[in-house]
């Protein structure tokens, strides 16, 4: 009887690691052995040719730390974040709030905000090149309907207005998804307690700061983390738009790792860089989630 029961708990067990085995060889071939090949390739020397990869030990992650323009690139990635942490997702707030007061036609407005996230990024990215032409573009056509013909420029050719000009493009493309999340965490705050606090006097503003606040503390962190480590991780718009350009004034750390493995042909460096980066990204995850947890504990 005892070998009989433990033969199916063996059985039980087996099966409930059969049903996850796909998703785990899936997760070791497409995720921890790529890393461990990066990991391992950042302490050599390669051309992405040569049979045999030279060993150079920590000669990489030394240089990368007198590497100039791989610091222009963080800072980059850096204001184009805090852009966003701040326009991006206020964008998104403001809308969020709007439709979560049942206006007329909001299940339209949910689809109309939240497609800008599911389009393609080079499709994106053309487009809006067409809009900052400095010849041809929109924006520059409506500056001179506006009587403002001195502000035109060549939005992304400019060292001056490049970056903030993709910047706006990641926002307009990136706000859909603060959007869908902050508007089903405040339709998840009880409508009760915006009714009582109603009857207590409490006009719009105190109720939005002592009701929904409090209450939207850990989605305004989680819509925090995902736009901090989606805008670290900007890529497609500028390729697709300045390619890091003009110079290295657009370059973010995804493009300039691109470009040194293919452009230079160094992929071990570049594999350097990206285990440098994605510890970065880690890091900056787990603050963000520490601090997130302490404050809703507080």
């Amino acid at each position: 009887m005892h070998f009989w029961q433990s033969g199916s708990a063996l059985r039980r067990i087996a099966g409930n690691y059969g049903f996850i085995l796909p998703a785990l060889v899936f997760f070791l071939t497409f995720s921890i052995y790529p890393f461990y090949k990066v990991a391992t390739l950042s302490f050599f020397e390669w051309d992405g040719i040569a049979h045999t990869p030279t060993f150079v030990g920590g000669h990489n992650f030394l240089e990368l730390l007198r590497d100039p323009i791989w610091w222009t690139s963080f800072a980059q990635a850096a204001y184009i974040t805090v852009l966003a942490l701040v326009f991006q997702n206020a964008l998104a707030l403001g809308l969020a709030l709007a439709i979560n007061r049942e206006l007329r036609a909001g299940r339209w407005y949910r689809v109309i905000f939240f497609l800008p996230p599911i389009l393609s990024g080079i499709v994106v990215g053309l487009i809006w090149s067409w809009i900052y032409d400095g010849r041809y573009g929109v924006l520059n056509h409506a500056l001179q309907l506006l009587g403002l013909g001195a502000w035109q420029r060549s939005w992304l050719s400019d060292p001056a207005t490049a970056l903030t000009a993709v910047a706006v493009i990641h926002m307009w493309k990136g706000f859909g998804w603060g959007f869908i999340i902050l508007l089903a965490g405040l339709q998840s705050v009880p409508v009760e307690l915006y009714e009582a606090a109603r009857v207590d006097g409490a006009g719009p503003w105190e109720r939005f700061w002592h009701v929904t606040v409090p209450l939207m503390v850990p989605i305004f962190f989680q819509v925090s983390i995902l736009t901090v480590l989606g805008t670290m991780q900007i890529f497609d718009v500028i390729v697709a738009t300045t390619q890091g350009g003009p110079g290295y004034h657009t370059e973010v750390p995804v493009t300039r790792i691109l470009a040194t493995m293919l452009g230079s042909s160094r992929f071990g460096y570049a594999c350097s860089l990206g285990v440098v980066f994605g510890f970065v990204l880690l890091a900056s995850s787990m603050i963000q989630q520490r601090v997130a947890r302490a404050v809703y504990q507080g």
